[in-house]
């Protein structure tokens, strides 16, 4: 029998390690890009003559490859453009954990640390068809029913890549986590889940009648959790694993 593959990971180095509760880290492709994936924010942490700034913002995935965008007269963007390191970060926040002492109180929740170069998509082809595949990577299908982008406004565009060198992701899912001794006393503990939702569709009041709701949009439903819609959405573009994973 030939032996299994190796499951991929990101190198360990002394940038990536998770060095507090070390036992929650995750390096496995599966497990970072499972974190991404679920998101459609992150914060780029970058620093401008010494000085660290970090910028929240809309981001996908393809392949090794993390995007993000914004305008093209962003301070955060045109320092980007030469080519500088970069941290993205993305957070999902899972429930909220009260024990029975202050330092025992706690969130579950799932996080990822990339590590790169940032880099500037200069070619005016690969930029249009980047934030096409932005628009479709969030909401399948839906950038051949929109009218296309004119010059000015890819002009007025920037597009930021980079190949993720490192990563970890970190997870925290045990809920109340006390002292053996201290689960006999009478203190109120519990946990109470955090979920991001989709609420009921508002639609434009001056759009014309008759236009029907795109099936591409049919998992936006109200009360589903939008991590859920963000892996779903991701799959439907792009598979359900990429030539990466």
């Amino acid at each position: 029998m030939p032996d299994s593959v190796p499951a991929p990971t990101y190198p360990v180095t002394v940038r990536n390690r998770v060095k507090r509760l070390h036992e929650r880290g995750r390096y496995d492709h599966d497990s970072v890009h499972a974190i991404l994936d679920a998101a459609m924010l992150c914060h780029i942490a970058y620093v401008i003559d010494g000085q660290p700034y970090c910028t929240p913002t809309a981001f996908w995935r393809e392949g090794e490859h993390l995007y993000w965008h914004g305008s093209s007269a962003s301070r955060m963007l045109r320092v980007q453009k030469p080519g500088i390191p970069v941290c993205l970060t993305v957070t999902h926040l899972d429930s909220l954990v009260l024990a029975r002492c202050g330092f025992n109180h706690s969130v579950d929740y799932r996080s990822a640390m990339c590590f790169g170069t940032a880099h500037i998509i200069e070619d005016l082809e690969e930029k249009a068809k980047a934030l096409d595949i932005m628009i479709d990577r969030f909401y399948p299908g839906r950038n051949a029913e929109l009218r296309p982008s004119t010059a000015q406004e890819l002009k007025a565009t920037m597009v930021i890549g980079m190949t993720i060198e490192e990563a970890s992701g970190k997870i925290r899912s045990k809920g109340i986590g006390d002292e053996e001794e201290d689960y006999a006393l009478p203190i109120y503990a519990t946990r109470f889940p955090v979920v991001q939702t989709i609420g009921a569709s508002e639609p434009c009041p001056r759009m014309p009648a008759g236009v029907p709701y795109p099936p591409g949009l049919a998992g936006f439903t109200a009360g589903r959790r939008l991590d859920e819609i963000m892996t779903e959405s991701y799959r439907k573009t792009y598979g359900p694993a990429d030539s990466s994973d």
